[in-house]
C-alpha cells in the first residue's frame, strides 16, 4: 500500500478506511441479527468488491428481496472480473477492518469472525445517495451471507476461492 500522503485524491475518497470500514460493519451488524453468530472474516473481504463496484451494486440494490445466489445466476455479469476485483480489494479491506478494531467496534473470536460492539457504530444509514446506496447493498449481503450459511458455496458462486 502506498502512504496515504502519495495516494491519489480519488483513491483517498473512495476506499477511505473509515467508509470502508462503516460498509463491512453494516454487513457484519446484519449478518448477527440475522443469524445470531459473527460474520466470518473470509466473507468480510467479499463485502467492498461488490458493494464499490457501481454495476454490482446497481444490481444488488434492485433485487435487495431476491437471494444472493438466484440473483449472481441471474446476472452472470457480476462475475466479470470479479476474482481481480477482489483481489485488488483486499488491502482497503484490510484497512478497513485495522481501524474499526482500533477504534474498538469489532470483537473477533477464536475462529476469525467478527462481530460489532453495541452502540459503536451508528444504526442510521446517512449520506450521499451513493453512500447510502453502498450501506444498504452491505447490510443486504451481510443478511444474505447470513441465509446461505456456508461460505465455500458464497465463494464458489462468486468465481473465487477463499
Amino acid at each position: 500500500m502506498k502512504p496515504w500522503s502519495k495516494r491519489p485524491f480519488e483513491v483517498k475518497n473512495l476506499f477511505n478506511p473509515a467508509f470502508c470500514g462503516l460498509l463491512i460493519a453494516r454487513a457484519i451488524d446484519e449478518h448477527v441479527v440475522t443469524s445470531g453468530k459473527p460474520l466470518p472474516h473470509s466473507l468480510s473481504l467479499l463485502i467492498l468488491p461488490l458493494c464499490l463496484h457501481k454495476n454490482t451494486r446497481l444490481i444488488l440494490a434492485k433485487s435487495n428481496r431476491s437471494y444472493f445466489l438466484k440473483v449472481v445466476e441471474e446476472h452472470p455479469q457480476l462475475l466479470v472480473g470479479f476474482p481481480e476485483r477482489a483481489r485488488s480489494m483486499f488491502p482497503f479491506c484490510q484497512e478497513g477492518l485495522a481501524l474499526l478494531a482500533k477504534k474498538g467496534c469489532i470483537d473477533v473470536n477464536d475462529q476469525g469472525a467478527l462481530s460489532l460492539r453495541p452502540k459503536t457504530v451508528r444504526k442510521t444509514v446517512s449520506g450521499t445517495d451513493e453512500t447510502r446506496e453502498c450501506q444498504q447493498v452491505a447490510k443486504y449481503l451481510g443478511r444474505q451471507f447470513s441465509r446461505i450459511s456456508d461460505r465455500a458455496t458464497i465463494y464458489a458462486s462468486l468465481g473465487v476461492r477463499p
